[in-house]
């Protein structure tokens, strides 16, 4: 890792751990390079073998990133999102001068739309069919699957209680892009004539 990278602000940390989630989601050779960065020591520099060094860029180079194919999903996911529930509406707007109740009327209205579109794209499962705050016992550790926290010691068989039931998607169906789309326009904007 590149200890003189300067960090990034707070909305575009943002933007990138959203297009990441999906990238992780739907790549999953994007998904192993990010657990090696994350299971990395810190100071580690951690490629992929035979990748190259990039940091020889120059600034126009790097701040410049253009979405590969491969996001395109993520992004119509993401303008089904906006198109049912106005989420990146909700989430652009500064809600820290509204009262509560009007961000929760209008969270309540997005939660809903949101839902809407997951549930028309998307069968998921829970990972686990135990209740959550119920016991459970692992005897073989997915590690993709199961994340175990707490005091972590030794091998399975573990046990313990059943924090979270996790989410497993079964299938996905979005619908096939037609020429001419353009999947970064997640909201075409409107004028009224």
């Amino acid at each position: 890792m590149n200890a003189n990278v300067p960090p990034l602000p707070f909305s575009t940390r943002l933007w990138f751990a959203w297009v990441c989630f999906f990238r992780v989601l739907f790549d999953g050779v994007f998904a192993g390079r990010v657990r090696a960065l994350d299971t990395a020591p810190a100071g580690d520099d951690v490629r992929s073998p035979g990748q190259q060094d990039t940091t020889a860029r120059t600034t126009s180079e790097r701040d410049v990133i253009e979405p590969a194919a491969s996001n395109d999903a993520a992004l119509q996911l993401l303008a089904l999102f906006q198109r049912e529930g106005r989420l990146i509406d909700f989430l652009q707007q500064d809600v820290t001068a509204f009262p509560d109740a009007d961000i929760g009327a209008a969270a309540r209205v997005v939660h809903d739309g949101c839902r809407k579109a997951l549930a028309a794209h998307f069968e998921i499962k829970p990972v686990r069919d135990e209740r959550e705050g119920g016991p459970v016992t692992l005897d073989v550790l997915e590690p993709n699957a199961v994340k175990l926290v707490g005091k972590v010691s030794g091998t399975a068989p573990f046990r313990g209680t059943l924090r979270h039931r996790g989410w497993r998607v079964e299938s996905l169906r979005l619908p096939k892009l037609v020429d001419g789309y353009d999947p970064h326009v997640l909201a075409p904007a409107e004028v009224e004539l």
